[in-house]
């Protein structure tokens, strides 16, 4: 109850600030581009992206629309959705790798912004004991039958690797990388939850066996399991120049050949949605979250701070520390609308 409490007491407090600041920078009510009008907003079905979300929702709120709970929506769900106007805009589009889904949206709506720029990385790592031990410094190196039978708990003779459920993005590349590099007959990606499956291994790992596994940052995995001491983040065969990224901490090479390209993590909205309010295009052009403050939530999301209160507790904390841009985010996309309407 007291947590509970606290949490509203915190909420509350967002909300005085927020018209603090929309009264001092003369905008009444009835005046905010939103007033009367509602938006639609989705969320992903991983968990590391849902800080974002509320913090993004928290500021369409404040510019006057009636903002819902978001609707949680897997990738082709979404991406159909949004083009076809049945829902708005989500903060969690991740890019090259979801150009996949163009087909679905490119009609009618847009990447938009950068809640993260060139800074969502993603590959495969090995415990940092077992590659130490074994030389395991690539995806290659599982081709030979004493490495991964380090790896296989189930005597079937296939490594087993952490990866993606079928409705991620992810899931399909795992599967044409394996089959491109030939590796497909000697390592087995799962495609059941993530976390559940994740938390398993990361259980394995602290009772001294190997595993390898799928991550990507900003991710609370590689809090858990930080790359470089817990981890280290395997090179791959053949890798494209655009795949081969210099200085990430955790690699067993310099530049790294990851084997998936850096993404940026965007916004993407309803085109016409965008046209018909030019103060939430604004927002979404300018708004950003540092990628250490999501690592930093999702840590927090994973000891167990991961219910919807905690979310918003999380977000309204992130909001009011950061109040002095938030604000000017908002004044920004209130003047792109005012002078749209002149």
């Amino acid at each position: 109850m007291r947590s509970l409490h606290m949490a509203k007491m915190i909420n509350e407090l967002a909300v005085t600030l927020a018209a603090v600041t929309l009264i001092a920078a003369g905008a009444n009510a009835q005046d905010l581009p939103g007033s009367g009008k509602s938006v639609r907003i989705a969320k992903p079905t991983w968990d590391t992206g849902w800080f974002q979300t509320e913090i993004y929702r928290r500021a369409l709120q404040e510019l006057g629309f009636e903002v819902a709970p978001p609707v949680m929506l897997h990738n082709d769900q979404f991406y159909d959705a949004v083009g076809q106007g049945e829902v708005d805009l989500w903060v969690s589009g991740w890019f090259p790798l979801h150009e996949s889904y163009t087909d679905a949206f490119l009609e009618g709506a847009e990447p938009i912004g950068y809640v993260t720029k060139y800074g969502a990385l993603q590959g495969y790592l090995v415990d940092k004991k077992t590659a130490d031990e074994n030389g395991i410094t690539g995806l290659s190196d599982f081709s030979k039958k004493d490495i991964r039978s380090l790896f296989d708990s189930d005597g079937d003779g296939k490594a087993e690797l952490v990866g993606c459920p079928p409705e991620w993005a992810c899931r399909d590349k795992i599967v044409l990388h394996l089959d491109e590099w030939g590796l497909g007959d000697h390592i087995e990606p799962t495609e059941t939850g993530y976390s559940a499956t994740m938390d398993a291994a990361i259980e394995k790992y602290r009772n001294g066996q190997p595993i390898l596994f799928y991550s990507w940052t900003p991710s609370w995995v590689v809090g858990v399991l930080t790359p470089g001491e817990d981890a280290v983040w395997i090179q791959t065969p053949e890798a494209s120049k655009q795949a081969t990224i210099a200085d990430i901490d955790g690699c067993v090479d310099n530049p790294c050949q990851i084997g998936w390209d850096a993404n940026d993590i965007r916004a993407v909205a309803n085109t016409a949605f965008l046209n018909a309010n030019p103060a939430v295009r604004t927002l979404l052009e300018r708004m950003t979250v540092p990628l250490g403050d999501i690592l930093a939530q999702n840590a927090r999301l994973h000891a167990g701070e991961d219910t919807p209160e905690h979310i918003e507790r999380h977000a309204a904390q992130w909001v009011e520390e950061n109040r002095e841009i938030f604000a000017m985010w908002i004044r920004t996309a209130i003047d792109a609308a005012s002078d749209q309407a002149d």
